[in-house]
Order: structure tokens, then sequence, then C-alpha cells
């Protein structure tokens, strides 16, 4: 889908109503207090953001906005990018240290979730992608890593100074990609704000330029387009026949698949494939119009 088309040709209250922010979390505030401040300024009922980040850590925090809310469940589980600085309590060689990463730090690790964490403390599979040292000066390692959602950074610090027997922990931490959204697209707090007060005055252009269509998800999953004359009733919650769709290759989706139906450029809603009798897909929410 074509973003710069959908978004020209929405409004500005449009956007607002479906439409994401990335904004550039500084170090204090907690990613709900975030969120909560972006739905005060712009007099929402509800903002969400995508991925939790502790107080102290910066970088991209993507803030849905309104009925964009309910796509949160679609991207929390998607790659996350970080940059730190992680201190060891003994120094040893970088050498040292990348052994013990390739050794037991690469691909599908467990994790146990941090004593001060709001989940239950049970253990979980996570998948490290890439975790690459960039530098070292003195006990202070600089790194990169690219991992599954959910996984615990801080952790992944103590448990590699745990494998190497000289204990770690993490000094500073930084996400510079969640999923699609990344470091070069983020606002902070200063400029948002700005936005914000200019629209409230009547120029929606610094706003309009920050706000990124919920349509965005169709970069994540599967299109799926379906007749215009049919769209109606789907929004109202009737399941999608395999006679209603526009490219009758999609019929063959696996079971399962998750995807975003559009109508030429409207966004229908999110899909599951469930492949039963005449049915298609079963809507996971419809976006009815306003």
């Amino acid at each position: 889908m074509d973003m710069n088309k959908i978004k020209k040709s929405k409004t500005i209250k449009e956007l607002i109503e479906f439409g994401i922010i990335n904004i550039d979390k500084s170090s204090g505030p907690t990613s709900f207090n975030v969120s909560s401040f972006v739905k005060r300024k712009l007099e929402l009922k509800k903002t969400a953001h995508f991925g939790t980040l502790d107080p102290k850590v910066t970088g991209v925090l993507p803030v849905a906005l309104s009925r964009a809310c309910k796509l949160t469940g679609y991207f929390l589980g998607e790659d996350k990018e970080y940059v730190g600085i992680m201190r060891i309590h003994e120094d040893i060689s970088v050498d040292k240290i990348k052994k013990a990463i390739k050794e037991k730090f690469l691909g599908n690790i467990v994790q146990l979730p941090p004593v001060k964490s709001r989940v239950k403390r049970e253990e979980r599979i996570r998948k490290i992608n890439s975790f690459e040292i960039l530098g070292k000066d003195g006990k202070n390692i600089l790194f990169k890593t690219i991992c599954q959602g959910g996984t615990y950074i801080r952790k992944l610090c103590t448990d590699l100074g745990d494998y190497l027997e000289i204990g770690a922990h993490m000094l500073e931490l930084r996400r510079i990609r969640a999923g699609i959204f990344k470091e070069d697209s983020i606002v902070n707090l200063y400029d948002f704000e700005k936005a914000v007060d200019e629209y409230k005055k009547g120029n929606e252009e610094l706003l309009r330029k920050i706000i990124v269509p919920g349509e965005i998800a169709s970069e994540v999953y599967a299109v799926v387009e379906i007749d215009n004359e049919r769209v109606d009733s789907v929004l109202h919650g009737r399941p999608i026949y395999y006679k209603d769709l526009e490219d009758k290759k999609n019929k063959d989706l696996e079971k399962n698949k998750i995807f975003c139906a559009f109508s030429k450029n409207q966004f229908v809603g999110m899909f599951k494939v469930i492949h039963e009798g005449d049915f298609f897909a079963r809507s996971q929410f419809a976006m009815q119009k306003l």
C-alpha cells in the first residue's frame, strides 16, 4: 500500500482517529506516562504504546491513537533493536565475551524475567538474532542486539556476566527500532507538544507530518483486497466469503494466517483465515466508519 497516498487522502481528524506517533522516549518517564501525555495533549479517550521501555531506557516508543490501539497486539511480537552499554565486573578481553555470546547467547535462549518484572516469573524462549560487541572502554562494553519482542536486555547482560563468571550489569540502553518503527522517524515530546499546540491554533502541518496512518500494519501483514460492493456487510461483522475476494489467488492463504483487508485504499480491518465452508476469513476487528 502507498502510505503517502493514504496519508494525503485523510483529514487530520481521521489521522488522529486511526494513527500512530513514533515517540522518542527520554530517560525518566515510564512508557505509560508517555502514552498518557500524548492522550492528554490530543484530548483522546485512549492511547496505547507498542512495547514497554523501562523508565531509564530511551528511544523508539510507538504510541497508537484512538482506534489504532486495536493494532497493539499485532505489533508487540515484532523484533526490536537496541544499542547499549554493559559494565563487566572484572576486566576480560573482547574475544572472550564474543566467544561466550557465540556459545550461549545467539538463536533461541531461555530467559527468566527479572525479580522486579510485573510478569509471571517463568522461563520463556526468546530469539536473539544478533549480539555484537561494538567497542570496549575499560570495563564498559558498547553493544548492539536485535532480538525478539519481549526479550529482557538487562537480564541478557546479567546472564552473560554470570556465564562468564565475572558478573555484569546494564548501564545504558536505547531502542533504535521496534519492528517497522525506526529511529530515523521519531519525534521527541517537545516537538510533539509544539505540533499539537500549532494544530490547536489552526495549523495542522506539523502534526500531520508526524502521524503515521494505522494502515501501516499492511507493511507487516499480507494485504487482501475484497470486493468494494461487499465492504459494508463485512464492516458490520460478516465473515469474508471466498466470493468476496478480488484476487482469487488469496484463497490459498494458509489457515490461521492474519492479514489486513482493504477495499481499494480503504482499510477494512484485521482478519484471520479460517477456510470453513464458503467462509474464507473471520474478523479480528473491523474498521467501521465513524
